[in-house]
């Protein structure tokens, strides 16, 4: 039996639509993370980028289990002196895209390849978004 290895170039990316509405925040994140690593591919090749592009819309609707809304924090440091640091409500509130992308973010493999991983994860708070013109494919997360 012969195992296929994916090239550079090789693999045709398609572009999916994932409504991000009353969807736990860790599970959506795993699920996205699957499909821009390629993972889903039965010719995924650890060393070649064959995921796909993901549009989430809805990001601002997104659930977290429990008391997280008060309770997560995120930090981050600014390059000066002190550590900044928020709620996940406050970032809800304020720009609710970077709660998904940091998710996703921290899922995927901390490599140059992560990295061009994460440039095809597109994150919208609300319903719209620009990418109509690539045909995005609506696919439900969560439903096996």
């Amino acid at each position: 039996m012969k195992t296929f290895m994916a090239k550079p170039g090789e693999v045709e990316q398609r572009w999916w639509l994932v409504d991000a509405s009353d969807k736990v925040v860790g599970r959506l994140a795993s699920e996205i993370a699957m499909i821009l690593m390629g993972k889903h591919r039965p010719t995924y090749t650890p060393h070649v980028d064959t995921g796909d592009y993901v549009v989430v819309v809805n990001a601002e609707k997104v659930q977290f289990t429990g008391k997280k809304w008060q309770q997560k924090t995120y930090r981050w440091y600014t390059g000066y002196q002190g550590l900044k640091t928020e709620s996940a409500e406050h970032r809800r509130d304020r720009r609710p895209e970077l709660i998904v992308e940091e998710a996703v973010r921290r899922m995927l493999p901390k490599t140059r390849l992560g990295r061009v991983m994460l440039d095809k994860l597109k994150v919208y708070a609300g319903t719209e978004h620009p990418h109509q013109a690539q045909q995005p494919e609506p696919m439900v997360l969560g439903a096996k």
